[in-house]
């Protein structure tokens, strides 16, 4: 099955639930990135639009490192979302998106893990990454923003690709074969659904159900900036505003997201 050949906006409009039917959706063949066509975007928004791309060229991950993807073998996404609340208080949103994600792919007998702080990993393997971009909105910045959630999932990969890529990378071969409109209005379902409850319950709504798709709880391991490291010990889990924990030899560590990694400790 020809993944350019399927996604159809309309299509994906009208298998989504009333929350998703909300938002704009918008597919094209190419694009650089779209997280950075969002981003621009957001000071003409007036409604959520969810933007994805056939086939994506300069694609972004965290740390500003390149989200490399194949026409057909992935599926590239982006999703503006304006939320009545300040900036600062959309720390936290990736692990709500992750949950979505995981839950999203429940649905299709696919079970998922979660490595924080925003990573989907299926056999430990990264299957998906989130990429959230926050703007103020207007006029109003104290009071609402924007965030433009990037994901990017790895359905099939091939050994080409995964060496290009330089980490362990999921392949799950049958989602090329799913019907892709359902597959992407199943994301959108959830995603719109975790976005409204974390606009008005916040953080709490998901941070023990992020805990029990928690890839590494009672694992060793290591917390890397920049390649070096700043602790290690046992992953606890996240904690009510986000932070991961983990007890070292000197006591229980909160660590916030920022540009750290989380790696599982090597012997």
């Amino acid at each position: 099955m020809n993944l350019p050949s399927i996604l159809s906006s309309e299509r994906i409009s009208a298998l989504c639930r009333p929350a998703a039917q909300a938002v704009t959706v918008k597919v094209v063949d190419e694009t650089g990135s779209t997280n950075a066509d969002l981003l621009a975007a957001v000071p003409t928004l007036t409604t959520p639009m969810l933007l994805v791309a056939r086939q994506q060229t300069a694609g972004r991950g965290r740390a500003g490192r390149s989200w490399l993807s194949e026409a057909g073998k992935s599926l590239t996404f982006s999703l503006a979302w304006r939320f009545n609340l300040p900036v600062h208080s959309l720390v936290g949103l990736p692990l709500a998106v992750g949950v979505a994600i995981a839950e999203a792919f429940s649905m299709f007998q696919v079970s998922v893990r979660l490595k924080w702080p925003n990573d989907v990993l299926y056999q430990g393997k990264k299957l998906a990454g989130v990429l959230i971009e926050s703007a103020s909105a207007g006029h109003v910045p104290h009071e609402a923003s924007w965030a433009v959630i990037g994901i990017g999932i790895n359905m099939s990969v091939n050994e080409q690709m995964a060496a290009q890529i330089g980490r362990p990378v999921a392949s799950i071969p049958w989602l090329v074969d799913l019907d892709q409109d359902m597959l992407m209005a199943t994301l959108l379902n959830t995603l719109s659904d975790a976005l409204l409850q974390f606009e008005h319950e916040g953080l709490d709504a998901f941070t023990q159900r992020w805990n029990a798709l928690h890839a590494y709880t009672g694992q060793p391991v290591v917390i890397l900036d920049h390649g070096q490291t700043l602790h290690e010990g046992t992953a606890v889990g996240v904690d009510r505003i986000g932070r991961f924990l983990l007890d070292t030899a000197q006591g229980r560590v909160a660590v916030m997201a920022g540009d750290v990694s989380l790696r599982a400790k090597e012997y």
